[in-house]
């Protein structure tokens, strides 16, 4: 290639790639995936290598994370927060061994860490005081985020000495915090978040630190900028101060002698990296010596004792053969592409969510097109992009519906949303999946009145609210094909039960948008009864800690609806509890849990997160996300991680489920 040429096609790059840099860093929203971003990178530098007189200021690889938003007050970075140099094959790891062996003159020991898919975060403590949080920026300055960083759980206000101090980690969203939030933004009409790393920047970027709160990040410290404040000279040292110190640091590292031991810890996390509760995209390098770190030094914009050797892109190939669109309780109506069955990241996947119809315009979308697929934070299968050499020849527009699936109404797009919606208040879709929510386990737990039973009662004109679940009899109930009296009973019985349920159950399961099961609790517990919070002001609702101006706004308009009054007086008439009910007894003061902090990690066989977090926090329990050394107890499921690794050596007690088990049924 002659210099002509490299040059047009360095503009081309460089154009493309800074486009996809301000997507990515600063508005939180990618462009392309990461391994197409990657392989444009690296032709870059390839060609700069092989040109340098071409080399501009402006190029990507001279620039450093992204723009620092005008929303946010700016902070300086003394010490620069450099990126870091990127490889894809083992041979580029050993070029790398051999450069830095070249450079201080023999073979040095790496601490092999987890590269975790999240963004730059540095803390800043004073006299053992948290006094700042900060995002990287641009590497020289970043934005202030420090009150929304004190929402975050394991990020410690207080160190046991009172030191200066400057840390560095990742703050990440983990895997089902990324997948509750997403699905309640389908739920509410709004753009999805393209994976965890871009979940975690928009809600750590946030100007209402409540909105942090709510979306459960995390953190993994990894870097001390002054070691000798901690009385360190390694890296694996200065895990395992910070570690100490009460900083979440990542358990799983090791330190491995030129390169020993490294291809099988690589082979290990590529295989384990879909079941871990967080996102990871590789496996990093650090030489392990501090001061052969200080010795080596940086590029202008890397670090040279350290790089990230980034996994291969988990991608499959399939065909769509049909779209099909549902409708959800609150109307909103979501594409799936429905596609030939293919493997990938070890499991079989058949369907595909599009989320919504911009998306489908967007990447192009249509019927029997062949598409790569990837899993969205290792979880939600999601189309990356159109392989168009092989469409069809006679390939045609997809064309969006204009009416909504179950009853037939006009879809709409209301203000601010991307999701086409059914506002038909009695769209049968609509009131079936209301019912289902009623239902569920964490709503009024009525066991027995799945999906299929709602749509029964529903064809059979049975149900049309669920108030109408508290005046079927056996009778009604003998109009359902094969439905037994067995199973009449056990229903009518489950149905029963359910009255009985505290408040908070009720409040979750009329489903009134933006109330989580959370809110609803807090909510149940501040106001005591329906009547006192049907009455309550918006301002009145929003006093209470941690729900702010949305749910506020959301709770008081609901119970002004005159069909939702007329509602709650008839589960009022069939004897529905409307009262906030704490289950904590007197009876349990001295239960094995009581002010213990607990952690679950790994699948529950008996029971979901939620069920068993609120078993133990009404015996006395306070359950948390993460190890640490105050912690008392970890309760550990099946395929526990992490978790149960760092309880280990933290010397933390350790329950499986049968040791649970068998305590709760002492009590």
């Amino acid at each position: 290639m002659d210099q002509q040429s490299a040059q047009q096609e360095l503009q081309q790059l460089r154009s493309q790639l800074n486009q996809e840099r301000t997507a990515y860093y600063t508005n939180d929203a990618p462009l392309v995936e990461d391994h197409v971003y990657d392989q444009r990178y690296e032709r870059l530098l390839a060609l700069e290598k092989q040109f340098p007189q071409l080399v501009t200021p402006n190029s990507p690889s001279q620039l450093v994370g992204g723009q620092v938003l005008p929303e946010f007050s700016k902070v300086s970075h003394e010490i620069p927060m450099l990126s870091m140099g990127d490889v894809f094959s083992w041979q580029e790891l050993e070029e790398f061994n051999q450069r830095i062996k070249k450079a201080v003159g023999h073979a040095v020991d790496y601490c092999v860490e987890l590269k975790i898919d999240g963004l730059a975060l540095s803390l800043v403590y004073q006299q053992g005081h948290l006094q700042q949080g900060s995002t990287r920026g641009d590497g020289q300055i970043g934005e202030d985020v420090t009150k929304n960083v004190r929402t975050i759980k394991n990020i410690p206000v207080d160190l046991p000495q009172k030191v200066d101090l400057e840390v560095r980690g990742e703050c990440f969203m983990p895997k089902e915090s990324f997948q509750k939030l997403n699905n309640q933004r389908e739920q509410d009409g709004e753009n999805v978040f393209a994976n965890p790393r871009n979940a975690a920047a928009g809600s750590l970027r946030q100007l209402n630190a409540h909105v942090t709160q709510a979306r459960d990040l995390s953190t993994f410290i990894y870097t001390v900028v002054e070691p000798a404040v901690l009385g360190v000279t390694t890296q694996a040292q200065a895990l395992e101060k910070m570690q100490a110190w009460g900083f979440h640091t990542n358990v799983d590292y090791f330190v491995s002698h030129d390169l020993e031991g490294l291809q099988e810890f690589i082979e290990k996390y590529q295989t384990l990296r879909n079941d871990l509760p967080y996102g990871i995209d590789g496996i990093v390098l650090k030489v392990n010596d501090l001061a052969l770190q200080q010795q080596l030094g940086n590029t202008v914009k890397v670090p040279r004792w350290e790089i990230a050797y980034k996994f291969p892109p988990e991608e499959a190939q399939t065909k769509i053969k049909e779209i099909v669109w549902t409708v959800g309780r609150t109307g909103v109506v979501t594409p799936t592409a429905v596609m030939d069955p293919v493997k990938l990241a070890g499991t079989t996947v058949a369907r595909a969510t599009l989320h919504n119809s911009d998306l489908i315009k967007e990447k192009d979308i249509r019927l029997h097109d062949t598409v790569l697929l990837h899993k969205a934070g290792d979880i939600i299968p999601e189309v990356s992009q159109v392989v168009l050499a092989k469409r069809p020849p006679d390939s045609q527009k997809y064309t969006i519906p204009s009416q909504c699936p179950s009853c037939g109404a006009k879809l709409v797009h209301l203000e601010e949303e991307v999701a086409l919606r059914c506002i038909n208040p009695m769209c049968p879709a609509q009131v079936q999946e209301g019912l289902n929510h009623f239902a569920s386990r964490n709503a009024m737990d009525i066991t027995g009145l799945g999906p299929k039973i709602v749509q029964q009662l529903w064809q059979h004109q049975l149900v049309r609210d669920v108030a109408d679940l508290y005046r079927l009899t056996a009778q009604d109930l003998m109009q359902i094909p094969n439905f037994k009296e067995k199973s009449i009973n056990n229903l009518l019985t489950a149905i029963d039960k359910s009255r009985a349920n505290s408040l908070e159950r009720l409040l979750y399961g009329l489903g009134i948008r933006h109330v989580g099961a959370k809110a609803a609790l807090l909510l149940a517990q501040h106001f005591e009864t329906m009547q006192r919070l049907m009455q309550a002001s918006k301002e009145q609702i929003a006093e209470i800690k941690t729900l702010g101006e949305t749910i506020a706004d959301s709770v008081a308009v609901y119970f002004q609806n005159p069909d939702v009054q007329k509602l709650i007086a008839e589960l009022a008439t069939l004897k529905v509890n409307l009262n906030y009910q704490s289950t904590a007894s007197s009876e349990l003061v001295d239960s094995p849990v009581r002010n213990q902090t607990i952690v679950l990690t790994g699948s529950l066989q008996y029971y979901t997160r939620p069920e068993l977090t609120r078993i133990l926090e009404d015996l006395g329990a306070k359950v948390t996300g993460s190890v640490s050394k105050k912690t008392d107890l970890l309760i550990a499921g099946a395929k526990a991680g992490s978790k149960l690794t760092k309880a280990r050596q933290l010397g933390i007690q350790i329950w499986d489920e049968a040791q649970l088990r068998e305590q709760l049924k002492q009590l």
